[in-house]
């Protein structure tokens, strides 16, 4: 009798066995794919940060009324805001200029217009809002020449606004992500009236300059040498001084460039609007945003920074974050700083500028805005952002008034 319910208890641990290897195996297949899932959306996200894009759609115009030139937007974040704006479009044109709301409710906004549309316009329904508002450099109704800048990767257009009369001060203007050099002639007027020089530039891979290599951004680490080279034009064109005006990740270029130039010394101060300061705070930020784990946030940040991640991005070199932290190399600084930056910016936030404020109060002056949103200040509210900066340019020396 002894030995069947030995036999059944042994099938009964051989059952138990078995299940529990085939449990375990279950669970490593389960924990497989979860980090095989976890790794393929770090990687997707690390090469949204590297590709460059072009213009997205953010809005949708719902009416256009041409008897009493307004539009009619879907209601966003950045459709509500007061003050004068651009339109991205496909149809009959292709930008326009907005200008204050004169009507909304729950999901709509309708905005004057102040580019005229004819009674027959057409326009696709999709379109993106924009904070340029001048789209090219005859808008702004200055003297200026279109010229090249020789840099490392070939020529990069660039538009010269010459000031009146002699000058040794210039400013070098540089774009953010995704865009282009259209992005700065707002603050043209700005530095014209302060009898300074503007030179507006491209850099690598922004869809105008030439592309790298690889054809993806390196986020400040290798675009600053565009930089770098515009100030070299500036220098032979007469300038002595130097500043830097740098929007969203121009900011990181023009800060690696006051941190890395063999210009350095020419350099007089950088504004920056909006700025990326420190990438890693605008990673975890965006991260948030698209309701991201941590881990893969993490993991994103790895590939980026990793040998093999710049294999599989294919971005030649790993993006070194460590390097483009500015505020943790605060002590670098040399040059004074101007941030305008809004508390409510909704793409870079700006923590990392107050942080850097804060370590470095003897150079750094921030004026904080609130509403005005991502490199949209000066359409916000454009007398407090030009008397900001023009007061800055003025304590240091630098205006010919």
């Amino acid at each position: 009798m002894n030995a069947p319910r030995r036999a059944a208890g042994s099938r009964a641990s051989q059952r138990s066995t078995t299940g529990v290897r085939a449990t375990l195996a279950a669970l490593g297949i389960a924990l497989a794919a979860s980090a095989t899932t976890l790794g393929a959306v770090s990687l997707r996200m690390a090469r949204t940060v590297v590709r460059p894009a072009g213009r997205r759609p953010d809005t949708r115009i719902v009416r256009l009324d041409a008897a009493s030139q307004t539009i009619t937007l879907e209601r966003t974040p950045d459709t509500t805001l007061p003050g004068r704006y651009g339109l991205f479009t496909v149809g009959s044109v292709d930008y326009l200029r907005l200008g204050s709301i004169v009507g909304e409710d729950e999901t709509t906004v309708t905005r004057k217009l102040l580019t005229h549309v004819p009674a027959d316009g057409d326009l696709a329904s999709e379109a993106a809002f924009s904070g340029w508002y001048f789209d090219k450099p005859e808008d702004l109704m200055l003297p200026f020449q279109a010229l090249e800048v020789d840099a490392g990767v070939g020529s990069c257009p660039a538009w010269e606004f010459p000031a009146e009369g002699d000058s040794d001060v210039w400013v070098v203007q540089v774009h953010g992500r995704g865009t282009t050099r259209s992005e700065a002639l707002r603050a043209v007027p700005v530095f014209h009236t302060l009898g300074i020089s503007s030179l507006v530039v491209s850099y690598r891979n922004d869809g105008d300059a030439p592309r790298s290599p690889s054809g993806t951004y390196a986020l400040g680490a290798t675009e600053w040498r565009d930089v770098d080279a515009a100030i070299g034009y500036a220098r032979r064109r007469g300038a002595r001084r130097v500043l830097l005006m740098g929007w969203s990740m121009g900011g990181a270029l023009s800060l690696q460039a006051a941190l890395e130039s063999p210009h350095a010394d020419v350099i007089a101060g950088l504004v920056l609007e909006s700025p990326v300061v420190d990438w890693r705070t605008v990673l975890d930020f965006q991260g948030r945003a698209m309701h991201l784990p941590t881990p893969v946030i993490a993991m994103a940040e790895r590939v980026l920074v990793s040998t093999w991640g710049a294999t599989a991005l294919r971005s030649g070199e790993p993006i070194p974050l460590d390097r483009l932290d500015v505020v943790s190399r605060a002590v670098e600084l040399r040059h004074p700083v101007l941030i305008l930056h809004s508390d409510d910016d909704g793409f870079v936030p700006a923590d990392a500028s107050h942080a850097l404020a804060k370590a470095r109060p003897d150079l750094v002056t921030m004026e904080t805005f609130t509403v005005a949103r991502h490199t949209k200040l000066w359409n916000y509210d454009e007398t407090r952002w030009t008397t900001a900066i023009q007061d800055w340019v003025r304590g240091q020396g630098l205006s010919r008034e």
